[in-house]
């Protein structure tokens, strides 16, 4: 470690990036619902044995999302403590994860298009999905970070 950088412990930027990323996960499991995304379809009554094309798209949606925020936000905690972000990038990203949080909250506060205890199992599995993988994403930028 160079003189005069902080410390900051990779726990806790794992901890962070991993949550955030389950966040927006979360917030994009709220939006694809109002877009007929259900992930619940995926254990519901399939027709001919097939999996539902919405329900995989919902699926794959949720996982890339929390995956690449999870990624991506380890990768730029990371670089605001060692000083190489600036200010104003950082303050916009906040900005704009803010913003999908808002528009998840705000679509969630309507009249839910599925049935509440199908809806509150479909939050749970796409709040341990988004966790899952966001920590995969945070970690592999850290274990790339450490590398270089």
């Amino acid at each position: 470690m160079m003189p005069g950088s902080p410390y900051f412990s990779p726990r806790l930027i794992l901890t962070g990036a991993a949550m955030f990323g389950m966040l927006l996960a979360l917030g994009v499991h709220i939006l694809g619902q109002r877009f007929g995304l259900d992930l619940g379809d995926l254990w519901g009554d399939a027709t001919g044995g097939m999996i539902p094309i919405r329900a995989a798209i919902a699926w794959w949606l949720i996982a890339a999302v929390a995956f690449g925020s999870g990624h991506i936000t380890a990768t730029l905690l990371h670089s605001a403590v060692s000083g190489h972000l600036p200010r104003r990038l950082q303050h916009a990203l906040i900005a704009g994860g803010l913003l999908l949080l808002i528009a998840a909250g705000q679509a969630a506060s309507g009249p839910s298009p599925v049935p509440t205890l199908h809806g509150v199992s479909n939050g749970m599995v796409a709040l341990m999905l988004g966790a899952a993988m966001a920590y995969a994403g945070a970690h592999f930028a850290l274990a790339r970070t450490k590398a270089s």
